[in-house]
């Protein structure tokens, strides 16, 4: 089932941002666009919870390939992980 095209849009600024692409409009480039970013958040600027971005892509995969309430509950475990998102990616911002 495909992911809501505003839950992607509430994220796709600050996630592209950080991959140093343009903004994800569909899923599968946002899933790829998170997984990046949880890298060079963890890897280069060393950010607490950067892995929070790896798991939440994780969840966004696999609601794709489900439906009905599994596919809401995977999206909803997904934007827990995605809630510090921007706290992240405003601390990166001030170190670039």
């Amino acid at each position: 089932m495909p992911l809501d095209p505003a839950f992607i849009s509430r994220y796709a600024d600050d996630i592209a941002f950080v991959a140093e692409e343009q903004p994800a409009t569909n899923a599968e480039d946002f899933i790829s666009q998170l997984q990046h970013a949880g890298y060079v958040l963890d890897t280069y600027a060393g950010i607490t919870g950067a892995e929070d971005l790896d798991t939440a892509a994780t969840y966004l995969s696999d609601a794709l390939d489900s439906t009905g309430d599994e596919h809401r509950l995977l999206v909803d475990r997904a934007a827990k992980y995605l809630a510090g998102a921007s706290d992240m990616v405003e601390e990166y911002r001030l170190m670039v």
